[in-house]
């Protein structure tokens, strides 16, 4: 429902021009704008559990063999805010020039050596590499808050899953967050726990995670084309973003139970698109 229709007045039209939506969704009558809006905003907290509730079903589902252990991936990614950049002297200032409108104020900056520095938002996704790649754990901050934080604190919180073998980049090699992943029953594999004297079977492992994690996101992204934020706000983006996450894990899953091929995600949402008439 959300996927191509991402503020409050969009949606509201969308429910009022479709009566079996509605009912689908089991709205006794038409709801008012604004709750809408309210809904939307409340989201992230379900959607996390709900993308780790079925995350933790998909590992059990695909237990490890002899021959191939349970093995994942775990990085982050920035969405882009929508509207003009809003340089760190202003924020700190709280001050928006008149010249800049539409800013996203809730948005703030963080810089990777991928892309340098984004001004926006930051997903922190957990996916599998075997069978496929698929997402068991999504995670929705502020671009502020470091994606070795948002590992440790849903571990804590007992909302990570759990499988034989976690490969992460440098940024979740801290001595601690391995340790705790451990004491959880995994292998927390990064660049700090490689050999650095020769190449060994530790490397070849590893070299999978680049070509595993990438993956997956390009893939997620390509489901919704949902690349940067479409809106404003830390709570209204997360909705949209950990939508795309769990729309790709949905389809997964039912392709699992019905004995389709895993990898038709992209191609069995496009047999399902429908437009609302202008």
């Amino acid at each position: 429902m959300a996927m191509r229709t991402f503020k409050d007045r969009e949606l509201h039209r969308l429910l009022s021009k479709d009566e079996k939506l509605r009912q689908t969704l089991g709205f006794a009558k038409m709801p008012h704008r604004r709750t809408i809006e309210r809904r939307v905003c409340s989201l992230i907290a379900e959607a996390e559990e709900q993308i780790a509730k079925l995350g933790q079903r998909i590992v059990e589902q695909f237990p490890p063999t002899e021959q191939q252990l349970q093995a994942g991936a775990v990085d982050g990614r920035m969405y882009k805010a929508v509207g003009p950049k809003w340089h760190h002297n202003h924020r700190e200032q709280g001050i928006v020039p008149p010249e800049l409108r539409n800013v996203d104020t809730q948005s703030d900056w963080s810089h990777s050596g991928y892309r340098g520095w984004v001004q926006g938002y930051r997903l922190v996704l957990q996916g599998a590499i075997f069978p496929l790649p698929v997402p068991l754990f999504a995670a929705w901050r502020p671009n502020s808050e470091g994606e070795a934080a948002i590992v440790q604190q849903a571990l804590r919180a007992k909302k990570l899953p759990i499988i034989d073998v976690l490969l992460g980049d440098a940024a979740f090699g801290s001595e601690d967050l391995v340790a705790q992943y451990a004491e959880e029953g995994g292998w927390l594999l990064t660049p700090q726990q490689l050999p650095a004297q020769r190449h060994s079977w530790k490397h070849d492992l590893y070299a999978y995670r680049k070509e595993t994690i990438e993956l997956l996101f390009q893939r997620i992204l390509q489901v919704a084309d949902l690349k940067d934020c479409p809106v404003k706000g830390l709570l209204r983006n997360g909705a949209f973003v950990l939508a795309n996450v769990w729309l790709y894990q949905v389809v997964f899953w039912h392709n699992h139970l019905q004995g389709k091929a895993l990898s038709k995600i992209k191609e069995t949402i496009d047999l399902a698109r429908w437009r609302v008439p202008n």
